[in-house]
């Protein structure tokens, strides 16, 4: 087989089994430089707090409550403009005043939807709002269950709020799923969508490679070579 004939057949096999994965990360790639990754956070959709703050005096001590609790650890959280100690136990977190030390409530609904608008810099009202006991895909990782409050407006706002403090623990929107969806296409990780080094992409990443190779191969017989005019006989 000649080379260039050789060299044709290589670049379109390459071309027809990496050529469209070629396309879906450059589509994917347009996506995520587009739209600016504090959008895709969400970070225009949850509004600016700041501490009111409050003297170490009026605050119970902490290593007590440890110590009574029996926990395995225990923070320092503002919620509602209030402070609040959660403890970490073998039954998971469990939240107390911080300045008289005494347990609270677990937030109910009605409180869930005020916190989560309060949080929210729209106005949209709240369009739905749940204790989930499954976590869905876009919040992996989390542990159950969770407050997931969605707000009435066409990016879907929605808020995952703590079942023990109402604390806003993640946000999602729109933007994000389309996001989320175009990465996993751009890394080919189509189960956990977080693996950059896998198997998958190694694989056509260097059959790209080769792609262009042969490309290259093959521009090497697209310029006719010039033919050497003999010599004129005296």
């Amino acid at each position: 087989m000649r080379t260039n004939v050789l060299a044709r057949k290589t670049h379109k096999w390459f071309g027809l089994f990496i050529g469209l994965q070629v396309v879906v990360w450059s589509l994917s790639g347009v996506y995520m430089t587009v739209v600016h990754i504090d959008t895709i956070h969400g970070d225009h959709l949850v509004r600016e707090t700041s501490s009111p703050g409050i003297d170490a005096g009026a605050l119970r001590d902490p290593l007590a409550l440890v110590a009574r609790e029996r926990a395995t650890g225990l923070r320092l959280a503002w919620v509602d403009e209030r402070p609040i100690y959660v403890t970490e136990g073998p039954s998971g977190e469990r939240a107390f005043s911080a300045t008289s030390a005494a347990p609270l409530e677990p937030p109910n609904e009605r409180t869930i939807r005020a916190l989560a608008s309060s949080y929210y810099t729209g106005s949209e009202p709240i369009k739905s709002a749940e204790l989930i006991t499954e976590v869905p895909g876009e919040i992996r990782g989390r542990t159950p269950p969770l407050w997931r409050v969605e707000f009435d407006h066409w990016n879907r706002p929605t808020f995952y709020l703590s079942p023990v403090t109402g604390e806003l623990l993640s946000r999602r929107h729109e933007l994000w799923r389309v996001f989320d969806f175009v990465w996993m296409l751009h890394i080919m990780d189509y189960d956990e969508r977080e693996n950059v080094n896998n198997p998958l992409l190694r694989t056509f990443t260097w059959g790209a490679v080769l792609m262009a190779l042969s490309g290259l191969w093959l521009l090497f017989y697209a310029f006719p070579r010039r033919k050497k005019k003999g010599r004129s006989t005296p």
